[in-house]
């Protein structure tokens, strides 16, 4: 088929799948949102009217002192009047102090578009991908004191992520996912530059974690390109910021199911639960060797523990409406974090975390990419290839979980929502087919297949009115058999149809930017396979316990030994935590 008219959207051409007369089309409105926001309002005193009568001096009643009650009603204005200007001052200095405390940096490098861009859903919303930094930086004196390591190096410049955890935010806020990428994985490190520094690097092939050395905005390139995910934000947290953070909300609860001791982590703590503060809770987050099998996997597990009994202090009542608290809280978090300039405000910092405060806490979903052994060195790790289909459901805005926070089934059941084909005849319906992307010939495409699959020859191409995110298939009323015949050939889930308020109207098929090649619009990840040995469980379950591993994990005194052992064997060595 020849596609003269088939352009990128925003070209008002239309042309005839094969030569047939063209339908007529009727394009709906555009509409777009603006948010307001509310205006506080003052009210006037009322004026006394009808008041009595002051008697005369020498009447036979003594006179009030003239304007005694005035005065003391303007004395009480005026104070009332400096306690308003002094509370204002001190929530003014406050947002200007939390302010200050933040240090930002551009999210990427300016090189390309290399943190991607999101889509939006049917209602023009979109996610929030959020990437999650854990530093190991020993940059100044206080992270050389507890990450150790400094001894015979010093003050270090720069620093590695060993901590990496991707937070996705869906479009109606409705549920969330943590992925946690082990640091030992192996991938691709684009070509970048750190912004602040200037240090950079043509690219390579090495551990992911390494990527920040050349800044955040590499080590966010490195997890777009990894995971075709795109991150709209980044936070980044150092070994001082995770003590800070932890005694600003009064300590966290992790519980362990056996006696561990690392003797690398120095976290050591008897079986049962405990409330880590300080110190101990940045122990318990880098505890590699305590954990699991005493690889990295082992960490992200105990990890997401930790973030899920801390995202369950958050919600819980009283934590958040003690004025003090959310001081120290404010205080420590933005004295902590290097965000990207996007998130480089208090308010944007707010917005942030009400959105996530949105999302109930049975679904938030954490879960850890799944790896294989690196073919080349037993000691890295690769992503296996059920981790494209944990990046599908994260990339696709898919949620992990249902409505009861159960994980949901395999992702047959929103082909399921694909409507089942009627009993009109392909050959009775003509569809309008109509390009929403930038990309030259989609309509044609699309209409050919259609063509080839028996639909009748009245169907025809075109150009929308302008780029749109998502594909939808609008029909006229009385028209929703023949629409939901083309839904099932086109493999498009009937929550992408849609009738217009128009009447007479046919079919008109807007291909959006979800569909960019192909000619049957593409499958959602199977969520089944997205979470296959990718240890996911939900923040709400409290009773949790991390594993501590049973192998020989650890040394003391020359030793090997399993945690446990070691634990026993330290009776010198105080408990990090009671």
């Amino acid at each position: 088929m020849t596609d003269p008219g088939d352009a990128p959207a925003g070209n008002a051409t239309r042309s005839h799948a094969r030569g047939v007369p063209r339908q007529r089309h009727t394009s709906g409105p555009t509409t777009s949102g603006s948010a307001t926001s509310g205006h506080a309002s003052s009210r006037s005193a009322p004026s006394r009217t009808g008041s009595r009568a002051r008697p005369k001096i020498g009447a036979g009643r003594r006179a009030r002192p003239v304007g005694r009650g005035r005065r003391v009603l303007r004395t009480a204005a005026i104070s009332l009047s400096v306690l308003v200007l002094a509370t204002a001052g001190v929530g003014w200095w406050f947002y200007e102090h939390l302010n200050g405390n933040l240090h930002s940096v551009p999210l990427t490098d300016g090189s390309g578009d290399s943190a991607g861009k999101e889509k939006a859903d049917s209602f023009g919303r979109t996610p929030i991908n959020l990437l999650v930094m854990g530093s190991d930086g020993r940059t100044n004196a206080s992270d050389c004191k507890l990450g150790g390591g400094c001894s015979q190096t010093g003050v270090q410049t720069g620093s590695n992520a060993d901590v990496e955890m991707v937070m996705h935010i869906s479009a109606d806020r409705s549920n969330a996912t943590v992925m946690s990428i082990p640091r030992d994985t192996v991938t691709t490190v684009p070509a970048c530059k750190d912004t602040e520094t200037g240090v950079s690097t043509n690219g390579y092939t090495g551990m992911v974690n390494s990527a920040l050395q050349y800044g955040p905005a590499c080590q966010v390139a490195t997890v777009h390109r990894l995971t075709g995910i795109p991150i709209d934000h980044f936070v980044k947290l150092d070994f001082s910021g995770v003590v800070k953070m932890s005694d600003a909300v009064g300590g966290v609860s992790a519980c362990v199911d056996k006696d561990v001791y690392d003797t690398y982590s120095h976290l050591k703590l008897a079986q049962g639960t405990h409330t880590l503060k300080g110190v101990a809770a940045l122990e318990f987050v880098r505890s590699r060797h305590g954990f699991g099998d005493g690889s990295d996997l082992g960490r992200t597990y105990s990890q997401h523990l930790f973030l899920s009994s801390m995202i369950r202090k958050f919600k819980s009542a009283g934590t958040l409406t003690d004025p003090t608290a959310v001081y120290r809280l404010a205080d420590a978090a933005t004295k902590a974090l290097t965000v990207d300039t996007g998130l480089g405000s208090i308010r944007k910092l707010i917005g942030l975390a009400a959105d996530v405060d949105k999302v109930p806490a049975k679904r938030i979903t954490f879960t850890t990419m799944q790896t294989a052994p690196d073919p080349g060195d037993s000691n890295r790790l690769v992503p296996a290839a059920t981790a494209q289909s944990l990046f599908a459901t994260i990339a696709n805005d898919q949620s992990l979980t249902n409505s009861s926070g159960d994980r949901t089934a395999a992702a047959s059941a929103t082909a399921k929502a694909t409507a089942s084909a009627s009993a009109v005849p392909a050959a009775q319906i003509a569809v309008t087919v109509e390009n929403g992307t930038t990309v030259t010939g989609r309509a044609s495409a699309v209409a050919t297949a259609l063509l080839d699959k028996g639909f009748s020859s009245g169907t025809t191409t075109g150009n929308a009115a302008g780029t749109t995110s998502t594909t939808t298939l609008t029909y006229g009323s009385g028209h929703k058999a023949e629409a939901q015949t083309a839904a099932k050939a086109l493999g498009l889930p009937s929550s992408h149809l849609k009738q217009s308020d128009a009447t007479g109207t046919g079919l008109t098929l807007v291909i959006g930017t979800d569909w960019t090649s192909g000619t049957a619009y593409p499958a959602p990840a199977d969520t089944k396979t997205a979470t296959a040995n990718a240890h996911a469980e939900t923040a709400d379950q409290s009773k949790t316990c991390a594993k501590v591993s049973p192998y020989k994990t650890v040394s003391l005194n020359g030793v090997a030994m399993t945690p446990t052992q070691a634990y026993r064997a330290a009776t010198g060595t105080k408990d990090s935590a009671p």
